[in-house]
């Protein structure tokens, strides 16, 4: 590569790439530009500004995430939002936009020989933004939809995430839906999401992507177009600390479904720029990887007993990247939490997960890992986490997400850092930040107030196999410790709540 005098760095799994230091303001003239280059056709932008939920006024909650979807998927100044759709097209580009409670990124990618025309679309999009009322409309009531139907509906994985995310962080700005609440969308005006976008999405906040074949001098240019918009603080709010539970603290959302989904939580005062992170990362890997079997959860709540679909655990706020089974990158936050999700059971056999999750969380907390527990789970780790970065988009995503905490990207940060842990490293970590004495839990199930009366009175849970015939007597012996694992649940702030008055205010 020439001429773009950029730093070379080696990849996991993906060869030499070029990456710029962000480049400096020059006395507030020049937003931050981070950079990957590559030989591929492909060119991905990742137009990032540190603006989120956590940002929306008390009695507005929702209006970043309207205001972003309104540019994302509204009109330029020249162009109606049909028109848009219409000329991207025939480029086969994908154009989007991913609110979250700290971060909104606007995603671009196309070909290298339709980069000049999709550029002008999207750069018009984020510069000069239409903000035509129908395009407003059209993304309130997408908005709206995604609680009243969605969440409350028929998304009950994603309700029990919501609901344990109120729990972690009540009273918090980190503490309702990204999305907003249904009064507060609905009062927004054309004129409130104009002024919140200019205020907030503006230089001081900004941070630009770009990754691939782009050509010479591309970069100058995005960096000059954007450099046009306003300047702006680029503090963050201050985040008060994170109450915790006292006991088992249980939120049950009681709703019409077919299976129970739990989600449980406890706050975390770590994050990526913890070194305390990486050794949690591992433990946690230990426990269960999102949709994978290597996990002790998985393996011993579906693979020995059949309970359900899937039984892992997260070390830092996790979602998954689109189709895939990996993190998805720009969903970083300051104040981090620590979970486990159960999902879908049997009705049933939710008190008994519930206990069977806890216990392992549990024992792995009281004992550490094993040695061989460890290297096994280490080796895996390093060789997983080089599949989270298969394509340039999720490398720029996680460089970005670097630089919000002040380190490498993640896979980076693996790479260099496990091989170093040692078995006392990770147990000392263990004892440190996990325990499964005061915990958050979320439940979404039909007959909550009969669930949590069980609950409380710490009754005994059996499970309920289709065909205990054939179940080894050490599993079935087990199967008698835990239904008698006592979960000190907190009377007095556990609760069932409606889930159909969920996110109304």
């Amino acid at each position: 590569m020439t001429g773009r005098g950029l730093l070379m760095l080696s990849l996991l799994m993906l060869g030499a790439i070029a990456v710029a230091a962000p480049a400096g303001r020059e006395g507030g003239s020049k937003p931050a530009l981070r950079l990957l280059a590559s030989d591929t056709p492909i060119v991905s932008f990742r137009i990032l500004f540190r603006t989120g939920s956590q940002d929306d006024p008390p009695g507005q909650e929702g209006i970043t995430a309207l205001a972003a979807r309104t540019v994302a998927e509204g009109g330029t100044a020249d162009l109606p939002y049909d028109e848009v759709v219409k000329r991207l097209y025939p480029m086969a580009a994908r154009l989007g936009v991913q609110v979250d409670t700290e971060m909104t990124v606007f995603t671009g990618e196309v070909h290298r020989d339709h980069l000049q025309e999709f550029y002008r679309l999207f750069s018009g999009l984020l510069l000069a933004p239409r903000f035509d009322a129908a395009d407003l409309e059209r993304n309130r009531d997408l908005l709206l939809n995604q609680l009243r139907n969605s969440l409350r509906g028929n998304d009950d994985e994603s309700l029990g995430k919501a609901v344990l995310n109120g729990a972690l962080f009540a009273g918090h700005p980190y503490g309702h839906e990204v999305a907003g609440t249904v009064q507060a969308l609905e009062k927004l005006s054309l004129a409130d999401v104009k002024g919140w976008y200019r205020s907030r999405f503006h230089r001081g906040r900004l941070t630009l992507g770009l990754a691939g074949g782009y050509p010479d001098g591309f970069q100058e240019r995005i960096t000059s177009d954007f450099a046009a918009l306003p300047d702006g603080d680029a503090a963050p709010p201050v985040l008060p600390a994170v109450r915790a539970p006292e006991g088992i603290t249980i939120t049950i959302a009681e709703k019409p479904c077919i299976a129970t989904a739990i989600s449980i939580g406890l706050p975390l005062n770590v994050n990526r720029s913890d070194p305390d992170f990486y050794a949690l990362l591992l433990a946690t890997s230990y426990l269960g990887e999102h949709r994978t079997f290597n996990g002790v959860l998985m393996n011993q709540m579906r693979g020995v007993r059949g309970l359900n679909y899937g039984d892992y655990a997260y070390a830092e706020k996790f979602r998954e990247d689109g189709g895939s089974v990996f993190p998805a990158s720009n969903i970083a936050q300051r104040q981090q939490f620590w979970s486990i999700w159960i999902r879908p059971l049997a009705h049933d056999n939710a008190h008994f997960a519930l206990r069977q999750a806890v216990r392992e969380l549990d024992r792995l907390a009281q004992r550490g890992l094993t040695a061989e527990q460890f290297e096994t789970t280490r080796a895996f780790l390093l060789s997983y986490s080089r599949l989270w970065t298969q394509s340039l988009s999720r490398r720029l995503g996680f460089l970005l997400d670097g630089d919000f905490y002040g380190v490498a990207p993640l896979g980076e940060e693996l790479a260099r850092r496990l091989p170093a842990l040692t078995l006392d490293d990770v147990n000392r970590v263990v004892r440190k930040h996990l325990q499964a004495r005061d915990l958050h839990v979320a439940i979404v199930t039909p007959e909550g107030t009969k669930l949590l009366a069980a609950l409380i009175a710490d009754q005994p849970s059996p499970i309920h196999y289709q065909a205990a015939e054939g179940t080894p007597e050490a599993v079935l012996a087990e199967d008698r410790e835990i239904e008698r694992y006592s979960l000190k649940v907190n009377r007095t702030a556990s609760r069932v709540v409606a889930a159909a008055d969920l996110f109304e205010r």
